[in-house]
């Protein structure tokens, strides 16, 4: 690079500078002065030309890689739809969920992989080794199945519908927060809840087979059971994520790299909170009612699963995440 080239560049750099301590508040729509968004907009050619020279005279340095970031993200701010609330729902469900769920397919089979070893531990334990049922079931649980009873026979007996969807809805939430959560220790604390229920869930069908009950447990947890799991696996593969942004953030610093993977997190797991309600309304009206047989219950379960696979996969499964494309830009 010349002498004048690189003074020139200098003398640029200062304003890059300026543009990088503005960007915060336009990504987080925070108030702006009118005036600053119309200069930022004037200067945005000038900023392509800029890294189109710093592109030819020095191509691999430090400083062009700063102003292609700085520029990437102004463009983005730029570039960016309008925002309302429906829009910004429209644009959730339509093309920031699928893109992030599509971002976390490795995640989302990892830990799916990992519940469901998890869950034939659970199984094999009890059913090799009766003695420990114990550690998975209380005395009581054990004493009503020794009588013929399942714990959740009668449940609408000691408490409201509504009621006993309101406890069970905060249960999940409280299981899935967690799982994503405890992702912050470098993910090993995602993986320990990820097997523990998979354990306990494992172990409890286990419990009930040896008193040939299962198919009742089955009756009762298949028809909100099926987005259950899947949102606690959601919420592992984005707990995962976390702890992946904090051990290998690649060419971004640790705090970018847990910003951005926390910011995506946060997007589907608003979602899969919506499915949680919706779940814990079949919880507490469907599940505990005799009235529903066993066909009818899949029939629900599946059916909502399949909406709720269809919310996360969106209308295009197979488009790229555009988090992978930003990467490899």
């Amino acid at each position: 690079m010349s002498d004048g080239d690189a003074s020139w560049l200098e003398q640029r750099l200062e304003g890059w500078q300026r543009i990088e301590r503005e960007l915060p508040a336009l990504e987080d729509k925070k108030p702006v002065a009118m005036e600053t968004l119309q200069r930022l907009t004037r200067v945005y050619p000038e900023l392509a030309r800029d890294i189109s020279l710093a592109r030819r005279e020095a191509p691999n340095s430090r400083t062009t890689a700063y102003m292609e970031l700085v520029y990437r993200r102004l463009h983005r701010v730029i570039y960016s739809p309008p925002k309302g609330t429906l829009r910004d729902l429209q644009i959730l469900l339509r093309q920031e969920v699928p893109q992030i769920a599509h971002g976390l397919r490795w995640q989302i089979f990892s830990i799916g992989v990992g519940f469901v070893l998890a869950l034939f531990a659970g199984w094999w334990l009890v059913d090799t080794f009766p003695e420990m049922a114990s550690l998975f079931a209380s005395r009581g649980m054990i004493a009503g199945l020794e009588q013929g009873e399942l714990w959740t026979d009668g449940l609408l007996n000691v408490m409201p519908s509504s009621v006993l969807s309101l406890e069970i809805l905060t249960n999940n939430i409280a299981v899935a927060l967690t799982a994503m959560s405890l992702g912050v220790l470098y993910g090993l604390g995602t993986i320990y809840i990820i097997g523990l229920n998979g354990l306990m869930i494992g172990g409890i069908f286990a419990v009930t087979a040896q008193y040939d009950m299962a198919g009742r447990l089955f009756d009762f947890v298949i028809a909100h059971g099926m987005v259950e799991l899947s949102v606690i696996v959601l919420a592992g593969a984005i707990g995962f994520s976390l702890g992946e942004a904090l051990a290998r953030p690649g060419d971004l610093s640790r705090r970018q790299a847990f910003k951005g993977a926390a910011e995506r997190g946060t997007k589907l797991m608003l979602v899969c909170v919506i499915f949680l309600f919706g779940a814990g309304i079949i919880e507490g009206y469907v599940s505990p009612d005799a009235y529903y047989n066993r066909g009818l219950r899949i029939a629900v379960g599946f059916a909502y699963w399949l909406v709720f696979l269809w919310c996360i996969t969106g209308w295009d499964p197979q488009r790229r995440s555009r988090y992978d494309a930003v990467r490899e830009a």
